[in-house]
Formats: structure tokens, sequence, C-alpha cells
């Protein structure tokens, strides 16, 4: 491509690229079948937008990239001037706090990510054959905006290895992180994956399951078209429950799952349990191409076990009968380890326009990778898998 420049646009709204520009660049491959990420789909973005779960007022104010070459967009990215760090999942207050107590100004700063979605996937997107200099330009572009509107840094988060790899050799600062996720080692069911357990672990799911499909009342896994309104109706008391505990208040807002429930009923799985002709307690699952993402929890009545058979066991459940290879599971918990869930690296990518403070960030993020990665191998010695399946996974 020399001699040929590539221009970068900036809008507030995606309905200014359009559905066919954006999933070309993000999900050609939903041209015969699922996207691999729903996540970055423009129906999935556009209900945020629409919904007003982003935009003035929540800290996520939209200005997405488009790169184009010769009038047509080769590749796109979700970024957004953020005013604070929360939603995100890769934690960045210390070093707001640390920026800020030595005189700067931490926000707002520039987030290419998807907003309260702490699954990987690509975040710059490109339309196949522009790869690199659809990525290169994303890059370039968004460094540029932070620069001409002195915004302390860039972060890209949740971004695939290749992305993160590609992204250091720019100049990027790559930060290691870690999720649970289960795995698919090709199981025929659910009984298959439990053989592959220690019998003691074996035997506690097995305890688990049974408590928690004796609570009383029945649990069905709910696809498409039959998921009616009024399911959402029960998920949005679930999921303000579980918002006002663990954020202080929920990021969606209730029409985000209106318009998802309009556009989206097909890439979703939702677990609800009823007693008594009553929905008591419910988990929302996305389906992509070949993963599984659990994404929300919540209840009006708790029973034992019955978070672990909701959010974890159908889940495994769903990813077999659906030939999926992996459930990532959303961020932290250790507590996934003893149900089959294993330590994966996850990355980031980031630029701090201040010199002195990105080396001292430079310098942490290498202490941090080494404590990762050792944290890594030692949970996954404490897995729940026979020992000759730890030493395959490893």
């Amino acid at each position: 491509m020399t001699g040929q420049t590539i221009e970068i646009n900036v809008v507030q709204s995606l309905s200014q690229i359009g559905e066919e520009a954006w999933d070309a660049c993000a999900c050609p491959e939903s041209s015969d079948g699922r996207p691999r990420d729903p996540f970055t789909t423009y129906r999935f973005l556009k209900a945020l937008e629409d919904s007003g779960s982003v935009g003035p007022g929540t800290g996520w104010e939209p200005r997405y990239l488009s790169a184009n070459l010769n009038g047509q967009i080769i590749a796109t990215a979700p970024l957004y001037v953020k005013s604070h760090s929360q939603g995100e999942y890769i934690f960045d207050h210390n070093w707001a706090h640390a920026f800020e107590r030595a005189g700067g100004r931490y926000y707002p700063k520039l987030q290419i990510a998807v907003p309260f979605t702490p699954a990987t996937g690509r975040r710059l997107l490109a339309r196949p054959g522009f790869d690199v200099s659809g990525m290169s330009a994303l890059v370039q572009g968004a460094v540029q905006l932070a620069v001409d509107n002195d915004l302390s840094s860039l972060h890209i988060t949740f971004c695939t290895q290749e992305e993160a790899e590609a992204g250091e050799q720019m100049g990027l600062l790559r930060r290691t992180s870690q999720q649970f996720h289960w795995i698919n080692q090709d199981y025929a069911n659910f009984d298959a994956f439990l053989e592959s357990l220690s019998s003691r672990k074996r035997k506690a799911i097995r305890k688990e399951r049974r408590q928690a499909q004796g609570f009383g009342g029945e649990i069905r896994m709910l696809t498409g078209d039959d998921i009616e309104p009024e399911h959402w109706d029960a998920f949005w008391t679930f999921y303000q429950d579980t918002g006002a505990r663990k954020w202080g208040s929920p990021y969606l807002t209730r029409e985000f799952f209106e318009i998802a429930h309009a556009t989206m009923r097909d890439d979703i799985a939702l677990v609800m349990a009823s007693r008594g002709g009553q929905d008591v307690a419910g988990a929302l699952n996305f389906i992509g191409r070949d993963t599984l993402y659990g994404r929300y929890w919540g209840c009006t009545e708790h029973h034992p076990c019955l978070h672990f058979e909701l959010c974890y066991y159908q889940a495994i459940d769903l990813a077999i009968r659906l030939g999926l290879d992996r459930v990532e599971a959303g961020a932290q918990g250790e507590h996934k380890l003893a149900r089959g869930y294993l330590p994966v690296e996850t990355h980031s990518l980031h630029w701090v326009g201040d010199r002195g403070f990105a080396e001292a960030i430079a310098r942490y993020l290498d202490e941090e990778r080494a404590a990762v990665n050792e944290d890594i191998e030692v949970l996954t010695s404490y897995g729940p898998f026979k020992r000759d399946r730890i030493e395959e996974q490893q």
C-alpha cells in the first residue's frame, strides 16, 4: 500500500458508520454462521448506545474509530472517553491515584473495549486482508487522539494475544491478567467431563448438583424464541440486586435487555430457576462461534449451590451439547477452580503519555506479569483434574 493514505475518522454514534461496514470489520465470519465474538457486533454495541447504558452521564462516551482507504472502511474500533475506571475489569485505580498524587490528571482517558464485558476478543477490528495496516492505523489514530486532546492514556482491554503481541511491537505497554475458563476436551457429555476429574472433586460436584437441583423447583435453559419478554422482567430484578451489591448501581439499563431480546435472543442462553411458578434466580450467557460467555447472575431466593449450578454447571453442559471449545465465566473467582475452570492469561495494551510515568508502569507490569504466570502455574496444579489431565492442559 505504498503511497496510499489511510484516513481515521471519529464518530459519536455507530449509525454514522453503519451496520454493514462495522460488521464487515468486526465479524466477517458471521456470513456463514455465528460471529466469533458477539460483543463487538454492531447489534450489541448499538444496544448499549441506544439503551443509554453508554453515553452522556455514564462515564463511557462513545468515540468510535474507523480507518478509511479509498472510500472503504477497512477497520473499526469501539473507543470510549472514560471519566472513571468502572466497568473495565482491568484495574488501573492505583495508576490513577499515583498519577494524580504526582500532580497529573488521569481522567479523562481513552478506552478501546466492550463496556462492562470482561471477555477476550478482537478489539482492533479489520476487514480480511487489512489486518496489519488496519490495526496499525487504529492504534496510531487513537494515540494521536489522546495527544491532540491532552489525555493521559489509552487502554485496549481484553484484546487477543495476537493483538497484544502486535501492540507491544508498536510500542504499547503489554499487561497480563488472569481469568478462569472451562476448556472442552471433546467431552461427549457432562459425565465424561466428570470422569476427567479426581474422585474427590467428582463426588463434590455431584453433591453440589444434587443440592442445587433439589431446591424445590425447576431449572430451564432458554434460547431464541423460548425467551419471552416476561423472563427479562424477572432477570432485571436479579440483575439489579447483583449490580447494587457489586457496583453500587447496575451498569446496564432496563432498555438494554429489551433491545437485546429484539436483536440478539438467538445469541443468548438464559438459565432460569423457578419455584411455585415464580422465577427466583437466573444466569445470562452469550453464545459465540466457539465460546459460551457467562455474564450475569442474580436471585431473589438463596438456595445451596444454586449459583454454581446455574452459572457453571449448566454452562458446561450447554457448551458440550453445542460443541463449543470453552466457557468464559467472567472476571475473578478462584472458587471456579474446583468446578473445572482453570486459570488462563488475559491481555491488555496501554499507552501513557507521560514518559516518566510510562516507565514506572512498564517496570510494574514486568513484575506483575511474572507474578501472574507463577499464580497460574500454582493454581493449575491445584485444579480438580486427574494428574495426567492437568499435565496435558499446562
